[in-house]
């Protein structure tokens, strides 16, 4: 406070030092022991204490100048050196062992412990010198003033004392040491925590060096000031990109915000104010009140960046987060089509968590997460593997998974992963909806398409019937009227002959035969008269390999609807007929079974097979046309493949009122 207000337009106060070099420095130890409970932070709080000690010890001398005299006066200058040394220590150790206050090598920890000896500096040089050793940043010899409390056998170390703990080089140069060791030849993690802080003190110690040995310098002044600064922002970006200190998101951080906030507005007003102080002998009132009102203008927006950034590291983006999670829903409800939803939802992932990627991968028809990702966002490579992953789940269904890479900056927090999985939880409902949309689609689609192949089915039915009445009955019928033409001509004239009736007769019975098969592959008698197994068994005696036909009692017993026993017929028909053409089998059953109001039916093989098929895959061949006669009955159908070889078809048909039948047989033909 002297030194505000004892002060002549001539005389240089000294304030540039304790207000833009020790108080920032001093806020800022005082924040962290707010903050963090680590080793490190008590050190730079004990270090800047230490330095307005000895900054305020400074002042007193040089307000008090009469005090040198007094006979207690190498007393009170042994605490202005011991402030002094203890803030020296204390900071090398800060420095040294940045950011965590642990040192990685054995030697490296032994070399912090000898840090501590310049603090020895205080009683070591009233017990060894004879006359009072004052600091040589006060700028006032002492070699006039006696030492009541010397030690004369201890005189012989003052050189000692004097050379190596007074002016601290020694310390200066171990502490760079170990923070040159960590920084150049260092794992690469230490490397890379410590590269900033060595720039910062290393220019530090450039400045005090040209402080100290070559005093008067222009400009040497505002270098030792930029260098603390250049420390702070060291330190806040050890914070902000490594978490120095313990410092990060958690329960304190409200006070952390609070603090925060003081330390910043304390940099602000030292930014204000300093060129109004350094230039103040100078600078006369009026200009100097312009001067700092322009400053706190120009620096308010940078007051505010700062406020941001320090919010943002101490909650992980905690505000950005909850509005990606309010603006989720309205994204989704505004996506017009179902891949629509997933690049938004995506998009949002990746800008809430500051994702380098993200993608999302739907679960298949088969059940399994899909290998090519349904949606991307961000650059990513196939092999990529994520970071983090979050299953989309709905009901006791999952859906698919949100995938994530690393992040841009750090790596991703507990709230962070919180966010993932309430994201997650919220998009499920949406993409169980999309995905049921695409089901609907797909079915319509295939409807469309069963309905296309059943009439082109009937027509293709139509026309083969066509082409065998005209091709085959009809010229048969023909032949048949020219032959009785020339019957009854030979007749009249005497000359038929029994053989010739004969051969007519057997051309009639011939045409019968074919008019009865050409009926039974419309629709067989034998279906109508004894049902759909005695049906079924009337084709094995035809089929050219072995074939069983293995059916339940129930089914023996009972007659379905006509509707179901000729598609259940047709089924079997045209699975038999896919396995004669294509298999290569050389054995083939058929299972028919009754339970629970519905029909099961079974068409094996022991051939080739067909490999992974998927019935609503196949639009076209043998197996569309069972899978539409099934659906039109609302069945269902499946394929799979048989060990060691083979396929089965499988078949179910629900059934309404059954009528009783006969007993069960089991026929082979092989």
């Amino acid at each position: 406070m002297r030194g505000f207000i004892d002060i002549d337009v001539d005389v240089d106060h000294g304030l540039a030092w304790p207000l833009l070099g020790a108080l920032p420095l001093f806020v800022f130890g005082m924040w962290l022991l707010t903050v963090s409970a680590s080793r490190i932070a008590l050190f730079i709080g004990l270090g800047s204490t230490a330095m307005l000690v000895g900054s305020a010890y400074e002042i007193f001398v040089h307000t008090n100048p009469e005090i040198l005299a007094a006979p207690w006066f190498p007393v009170v200058n042994t605490v202005g050196l011991t402030a002094d040394a203890v803030a020296t220590s204390t900071l090398l150790i800060v420095f040294a062992t940045f950011p965590n206050g642990t040192p990685e090598r054995r030697w490296e920890r032994i070399a912090v412990v000898l840090l501590w000896t310049p603090v020895l500096v205080g009683p070591l040089t009233l017990l060894t010198n004879p006359h009072v050793v004052m600091s040589q940043f006060i700028g006032i010899s002492g070699d006039s003033n006696p030492n009541p409390f010397v030690v004369p056998w201890l005189a012989w170390a003052a050189p000692f004392v004097h050379h190596l703990i007074l002016q601290a080089w020694g310390a200066v140069a171990l502490g760079l040491a170990v923070l040159a060791s960590r920084s150049i030849f260092g794992a690469a993690e230490a490397r890379a925590r410590t590269r900033v802080m060595a720039l910062a003190v290393a220019a530090a110690i450039v400045a005090f060096a040209l402080w100290t040995f070559v005093p008067g310098l222009p400009g040497v002044e505002f270098l030792v000031y930029a260098s603390m600064i250049a420390i702070l922002v060291a330190a806040i970006h050890g914070i902000l990109r490594y978490g120095a200190f313990d410092i990060g998101p958690g329960d304190r951080g409200a006070r952390v915000e609070r603090s925060s906030n003081i330390l910043i507005t304390v940099v602000y007003a030292a930014g204000v104010a300093m060129p109004a102080l350094l230039l103040a002998p100078p600078l006369r009132t009026v200009p100097a009140i312009l001067v700092t009102t322009l400053l706190a203008v120009v620096l308010l927006p940078a007051r505010g960046w700062m406020q941001r950034r320090l919010h943002r590291a101490l909650f992980g983006d905690r505000e950005r987060q909850f509005g990606v999670l309010s603006e989720l829903g309205a994204q989704l409800e505004q996506a017009a089509e179902p891949r629509d939803l997933l690049t938004r939802l995506a998009e949002a992932v990746r800008e809430g968590l500051d994702a380098s990627w993200v993608r999302i991968r739907l679960v298949s028809t088969a059940g399994r997460l899909a290998d090519i990702p349904t949606e991307t966002a961000g650059d990513v490579a196939d092999a990529s593997e994520p970071v983090e992953s979050c299953d989309l789940i709905r009901g006791d269904e999952t859906l698919g998974r949100i995938e994530v890479g690393p992040r841009r900056r750090r790596d991703y927090t507990d709230a962070e992963r919180t966010l993932l999985r309430t994201v997650a939880s919220q998009a499920a409902a949406s993409v169980a909806n999309m995905s049921l949309t695409e089901q609907l689609a797909e079915q319509l689609d295939e409807l469309t398409a069963s309905r296309e192949r059943l009439v082109a089915a009937h027509d293709d039915e139509r026309r083969r019937l066509e082409r065998d009445l005209h091709d085959g009955i009809q010229q048969t019928l023909v032949a048949q009227i020219a032959g009785l033409r020339l019957a009854r001509n030979r007749l009249e004239r005497g000359e038929l002959t029994p053989a010739e009736l004969t051969l007519l007769q057997e051309q009639a019975r011939d045409t019968l035969t074919d008019l009865r098969e050409l009926a039974s592959g419309i629709h067989p008698p034998v279906l109508s008269d004894n049902g759909l197994v005695a049906a079924v068994e009337s084709g094995v005696a035809r089929f050219p390999i072995p074939l069983l036909v293995d059916a339940d009692s129930a089914v023996r017993q009972t007659r379905f609807p006509d509707d179901v026993e000729t598609t259940a017929y047709y089924v079997v028909r045209e699975a038999l007929a896919n396995t004669a053409k294509h298999a290569n089998a050389t054995h083939a059953s058929v299972g028919l079974a009754q339970g629970n109001g519905r029909l099961f039916i079974s068409i094996s093989d022991d051939g080739c097979g067909m490999g992974d098929v998927s019935p609503p895959s196949r639009s076209y061949g043998g197996l569309a046309n069972i899978r539409d006669r099934v659906a039109a009955l609302r069945g269902a159908m499946r394929v799979s493949p048989n060990e060691p070889s083979g396929t089965t078809v499988f078949v179910e048909l629900p059934v309404d009122g059954v009528v009783p039948a006969a007993g069960r047989t089991v026929v082979s033909v092989g």
